[in-house]
């Protein structure tokens, strides 16, 4: 060390001997002579006496090799580095886990998903809390480690900027686009006799051809439109395709912006407000979004002490008219909308159809209006349509309620033709029965598909169903029969499906009493899921029902269950910040 290094090393041991550090969580671990230990590992990583002094930035990644969603993430993570260091601050790496939808469907493994975004808020609130981090940049890339992210900026409340890793470029098959629902879907098609084993395997090996998260409007890029329309993402970050190098750029940026934020004292519940999650809830109407934003966005609601339940989504949902003509119930790919502008154009033509407030701060300081005001609504094209000429009137999400679901459910009904159904149960304790019937054709036309037990708590994990859907969907009975399920679907799964029905039949709701043939009743028009039987039927059952008991009874799964809350309110693990005595970005 030159003995300029040590004179300023030498003015860190008296406490507060940086004005930079004033107010911030990483004075604990930098500043006066009892942190001489701390400074003493800092040091042997590389850092000098000015790095030190300058504020910490967690900067975590999901990276992992799991699967193309997260791949590129770690390169990203290096211009966001930049970014941070060029601005002034010093960026501290650090990774946390993911759990692949893609991967981990139609088995066992998809229980470990939705936990995964717990575990992923957790485990980024730990790092920080542990090494007193003063602000955070997060860079997701697959379904759950978006929300995942996002909770934990909202829990810690340090500056915060996301930063979405990218949708994959999309396959050609036969002269066509293609996505890896099509391969899902083709596995059903494959069943019913009407794909070759050879048509199979050349689909499967050409539908993901680069990095980045799944092309439609899946769970992956409608969370990541949520980013940018709840203001904690830069403008146009959230659909520039993983492999573009111009991505670095929007790293870049996001490191710079985080420093910002903190000299503005900029925070994410200072920017996530009630607004701002139903300018977010609109955003995912609006482009025929998943389902599952209506588990995230509670769920992050709930990290910023807010009241916003799936009846609130469903609200939004409502009111928002569907304007993207995106997969899966659509024609286009995210990259199709990155090319006519971004998630900007999106939002510009809500802001001037009257369906977003305009008012709401953004990571960039400014409000969503003022990001928006050089956007111009790209003409001749139809990936987007003004609000003047919508797809639909109503957005591409539809909330339920009835006898069958009094906690709500929710349903996709962008593309679909049917929506109105009436018809038998055919009931399935777990998703494995339902997805061997159906490749056995042990269904059919008119019969409404039961999956229950695979809830949060009675899964454990509210599993996706896509493998069952899909294979529906690719024996051509996709509009001639109906699911429900306490579970949960994938962004891509299409046809009439209502998930998240609630109370789960863990805890008894009436979706546990239900019995082969019971006559079932969805009406996406009037919002309504019921089963056609007499209040006194349903109490009789319940006198007779008992629970049941999973499978898994140690381990991360079993504490899960343990804890976990109602789907209509998020599912989630912690009673959230309304119960707060403290906040970790004022510690």
């Amino acid at each position: 060390m030159d003995s300029d290094q040590g004179s300023a090393a030498r003015s860190v041991l008296a406490a507060g001997a940086s004005t930079e550090k004033a107010g911030l969580p990483s004075r604990h671990t930098t500043i006066g002579a009892e942190r001489a230990p701390h400074r003493s590992f800092l040091y042997a990583m590389g850092l000098s006496v000015r790095e030190i002094a300058q504020p910490f930035v967690g900067v975590v990644t999901t990276w992992n090799e799991a699967a193309p969603c997260n791949i590129t993430l770690s390169r990203q993570a290096q211009a966001v580095k930049k970014g941070v260091a060029a601005a002034g601050g010093t960026p501290r790496e650090f990774t946390t886990i993911t759990v692949t939808d893609g991967i981990a469907m139609g088995h066992a493994g998809m229980k470990a998903s939705l936990v995964s975004r717990e575990v992923i808020a957790d485990s980024v609130e730990l790092s920080v809390r542990g090494h007193c981090y003063d602000a955070l940049v997060g860079v997701a890339g697959c379904d759950k480690t978006l929300p995942g992210l996002m909770m934990a900026m909202l829990r810690l409340n340090v500056p915060s900027v996301f930063l979405y890793g990218g949708s994959i470029l999309p396959g050609r098959f036969r002269g066509k686009d293609v996505t890896v629902l099509d391969v899902f879907e083709a596995v059903g098609a494959h069943a019913a006799g009407t794909m070759s084993d050879a048509d199979l395997a050349e689909l499967e090996m050409v539908a993901c051809p680069s990095a980045g998260s799944c092309g439609g409007q899946y769970t992956a890029n409608s969370m990541a439109y949520v980013s940018e329309a709840i203001g904690l993402a830069l403008p146009g970050s959230a659909s520039t395709p993983a492999p573009y190098e111009s991505r670095d750029r929007f790293a870049d940026a996001a490191g710079r912006a985080v420093m910002a934020l903190l000299e503005l004292g900029l925070r994410p519940r200072d920017i996530v407000t009630r607004k701002a999650l139903e300018n977010a809830a609109a955003v995912v109407a609006a482009t025929g979004g998943s389902t599952n934003a209506a588990l995230h966005l509670p769920a992050m609601a709930h990290e910023a002490g807010i009241a916003f339940d799936i009846f609130d989504v469903a609200e939004v949902f409502r009111r928002t008219p569907l304007i993207a003509d995106l997969k899966p119930g659509g024609r286009y790919l995210a990259k199709d909308v990155h090319e006519i502008g971004g998630v900007p154009v999106v939002l510009k033509a809500l802001l001037d159809g009257g369906f977003l407030h305009g008012d709401c701060l953004t990571v960039t300081g400014r409000t969503l209006a003022e990001n928006l005001q050089g956007i111009r609504f790209p003409e001749g094209q139809d990936v987007v349509r003004p609000t003047t000429r919508p797809l639909s009137p109503t957005g591409g999400l539809v909330g339920l309620s009835g006898n069958l679901a009094p906690e709500g459910a929710i349903v996709k009904v962008a593309g679909l033709h049917t929506l109105t159904f009436s018809g038998p149960a055919r009931v399935f304790d777990r998703e494995e029965d339902a997805f061997a019937a159906v490749m056995q054709r042990r269904y059919q036309a008119g019969d409404v598909l039961v999956i229950r037990y695979e809830g949060p708590r009675g899964g454990p994990g509210m599993r996706e169903m896509l493998s069952t859907t899909s294979a529906i969907y690719g024996q051509g009975m996709g509009e001639q029969v109906a699911l429900i399920t306490d579970g949960r679907f994938s962004g891509a799964t299409r046809g009439l499906c209502v998930g998240h029905v609630g109370p789960e039949a863990a805890v008894g709701g009436p979706i546990a009493l239900i019995e082969d043939g019971d006559v079932i009743e969805i009406d996406a028009l009037r919002g309504t899921l019921s089963v056609r039987l007499e209040t006194e039927e349903l109490t009789a059952r319940r006198a007779l029902w008992q629970p049941r008991q999973h499978d898994f009874q140690s381990g991360a799964l079993w504490r899960y269950a343990q804890t976990v809350g109602p789907a209509g309110k998020g599912a989630v693990t912690h009673p959230g910040a309304v119960a707060e005595t403290h906040v970790y970005g004022e510690i």
